[in-house]
């Protein structure tokens, strides 16, 4: 084992720039590693703390799984990747925990899922259980949307798109809601604002800071834990029915939410870091 952290990654983002310099401000020795370059024999020594920053969900889980058996602390948990990186698997563990979310169903045929989607009633959203960004998620307005849709995924996709997964649409007021956690503290959140339905900052969606009201502390805290906890971001609407939970981010981007907020983020990340590495000092 070596004292310093390891942050794992697969491409060099902003994030990842601002994330070495935060490790060098608050003093903790980090060790950058391009995830290219790494093999690992598991249960051969290791760096004490690996923070996994990885994009690509494979090489993150991966790469997880052989740190921890190589004896790191791994932020995030290979179990948590694993929840966070399968939207299915998040709305399970969100559901099974009691956490508020918009109503949500699995087929894994063609006309399961087209009855499923006249039961929650039109628009009805269509997501692909493995993504971010935004990208391939689709808010069908009808039957034929739905139809066209569906025959594309089961004739073109992976086995995976032959996978259903349907969620309510929510009427959300032009914005959505992103909460930062690390670990055990909601340390801020932001407001993505878009004439789009998808609101992600990646889509063009404007952040402004959002308050830490008492209701999104405990639903956003609830979130996390129903997971694994560690350091995430968790994406909220605003619905009638209150604060509802859409999706929980492992590997979460935060370059547009540290001036917006004024927190600094990177910092707490870093400082969150060196916290594991002084357990296992």
């Amino acid at each position: 084992m070596t004292d310093s952290v390891a942050v794992v990654y697969d491409r060099l983002r902003e994030e990842e720039r601002l994330l070495f310099d935060a490790f060098e401000r608050v003093g903790v020795p980090c060790t950058p590693l391009y995830a290219a370059t790494i093999a690992i024999e598991l249960g051969a020594a290791a760096p004490a703390v690996v923070l996994q920053r990885c994009v690509s969900q494979w090489r993150g889980l991966s790469l997880a799984r052989a740190y921890q058996a190589a004896g790191s602390v791994v932020l995030n948990r290979p179990e948590v990747i694993e929840v966070c990186g399968d939207k299915l698997a998040t709305s399970a563990a969100l559901v099974r925990h009691g956490v508020p979310t918009p109503r949500t169903s699995v087929a894994v045929d063609r006309d399961a899922a087209l009855a499923e989607a006249e039961r929650l009633g039109y628009p009805v959203v269509i997501k692909p259980l493995v993504g971010s960004w935004g990208r391939l998620v689709a808010r069908l307005e009808s039957r034929a949307a739905a139809e066209a849709l569906l025959e594309y995924k089961e004739v073109l996709g992976g086995p995976e798109h032959k996978v259903h997964y349907l969620q309510e649409y929510i009427d959300k007021p032009g914005r959505d809601v992103r909460a930062f956690v690390i670990g055990d503290e909601v340390v801020a959140a932001i407001y993505r604002t878009s004439d789009d339905w998808i609101t992600n900052t990646a889509r063009g969606g404007v952040a402004s800071n959002c308050p830490l009201t008492e209701d999104l502390i405990a639903v956003t805290l609830g979130a996390a834990r129903a997971v694994g906890g560690g350091i995430l971001a968790i994406d909220l609407v605003e619905s009638a029915r209150g604060l509802l939970v859409i999706e929980v981010n492992h590997t979460m981007e935060f370059r547009n939410s540290i001036t917006t907020t004024g927190v600094d983020i990177p910092g707490l990340i870093a400082r969150h870091a060196a916290a594991q590495l002084e357990l296992v000092a």
